[in-house]
């Protein structure tokens, strides 16, 4: 066998590549040959794309639009407890000078 090294494709080709999979003009593994990927990356290609058309293969760095805002939140909560703990140290030093 052949020393293959993992590959990365752009959206563009995984989704041109799950288009003429879909219209089955070829079989699978002769696709796949002309392609020059393997005949497993066309059927996960196909289930990424059809699992969320609009989304399908957001690139390296690049979230969906769901898991960016997920992402998003994440930090502004983290930031935000931060902020929290904070403010009680503060509080709690404060308070001791007060007595």
């Amino acid at each position: 066998m052949g020393d293959r090294k993992n590959r990365s494709y752009d959206p563009e080709f995984k989704k041109e590549a799950v288009r003429l999979f879909l219209k089955k003009e070829k079989s699978t593994s002769q696709l796949a040959k002309d392609l020059g990927i393997s005949a497993w990356a066309l059927y996960q290609w196909r289930d990424e794309y059809q699992k969320d058309v609009e989304s399908a293969f957001p690139g390296k760095g690049h979230l969906k639009p769901e898991d960016e805002e997920m992402r998003r939140l994440q930090r502004e909560n983290a930031i935000l407890k931060e902020e929290r703990d904070i403010l009680k140290k503060a509080l709690a030093i404060f308070s001791k000078h007060r007595e």
